[in-house]
């Protein structure tokens, strides 16, 4: 039995029972895998970590986006960074305000393989007539950007490799500056317990850009080490809306499966060792 071994971590690690490999190659930018795996189905990882599989998918897309977009009173206007599986735009789209989408991926390959091996993910999205697809750099394109955006999502790799850029003061600079007045910002932000340094890092980095500096968390078990953490931010003070507006706005979306107005709000209840890394 072949075992794929993640290397994310030097001093401890899961592994995968390696089923068939569907693809396997050295893209512009990065080793990609896509492989079989009998519990969760097909497997993505790039530079040895796992990035999204077949099964627990539904945890990370639905809560990257719908706490940002339930949260906007009005987003039209979204830019994605990253997130070329499509798993992201899939659940963007579900929501009847957005008029167009921007969606920024370094890496071609990594989108053309996603729809080809894990077609559950885009079901159909990056075929969406409000989709503008760019195939850049994503720290590149909001440097030289002019538009601004209701909510940026950035669905990145953790900040190593292709990925290391999207987690600095530059970038974080210039997505604030792409921001309408009360848009809203989520980034991936890691597992806290394994990777606390990205969440202080990125708490501190936010200090000079955003009023709202906060983050909540998810369970999604092949992110191994405990809930992993999204962050949230705004140039404005953001509340979260009431129970009733969430679950107004949460009857308008199709066939979610974890995201729900009760778990936006307990989301946010962080605890104590999370807490202790917001520090500045």
């Amino acid at each position: 039995m072949t075992r794929y071994q993640e290397t994310l971590y030097s001093e401890w690690g899961q592994n995968f029972e390696q089923g068939k490999t569907l693809f396997e190659a050295e893209t512009d930018h990065q080793h990609l895998i896509i492989f079989d795996n009998p519990r969760f189905g097909r497997v993505m990882a790039l530079d040895g970590v796992i990035q999204t599989t077949e099964a627990d998918e539904f945890l990370y897309h639905e809560m990257m986006v719908h706490v940002p977009m339930n949260t906007h009173a009005l987003p039209k206007r979204v830019l994605i960074i990253g997130g070329g599986d499509g798993g992201t735009l899939r659940e963007v789209l579900k929501h009847p305000t957005v008029e167009s989408v921007t969606q920024v991926e370094i890496d071609r390959a990594v989108v053309d393989m996603c729809v080809e091996f894990f077609p559950n993910h885009s079901q159909g999205a990056f075929d969406d007539p409000r989709l503008n697809l760019v195939i850049d750099d994503g720290a590149a394109f909001i440097a030289s950007n002019t538009a601004t955006y209701d909510v940026i999502i950035t669905d990145s790799t953790d900040p190593i490799g292709p990925g290391e850029v999207l987690f600095e003061s530059t970038f974080y600079q210039g997505c604030a500056n792409a921001l309408t007045a009360d848009g809203i910002l989520v980034t991936q932000n890691g597992v806290p317990y394994m990777q606390g340094d990205e969440v202080t890092n990125t708490y501190r980095r936010w200090r000079s850009y955003f009023a709202t500096r906060s983050f909540y968390l998810t369970p999604v078990p092949t992110y191994a080490g405990g809930a992993m953490a999204m962050g949230f931010a705004s140039k404005s003070n953001i509340k979260s809306p009431d129970h009733a507006t969430l679950l107004r706005r949460t009857k308008q979306l199709n066939t979610l499966k974890y995201y729900t107005p009760d778990v936006h709000l307990g989301a946010f209840g962080l605890p104590k060792y999370v807490q202790d890394l917001m520090i500045d």
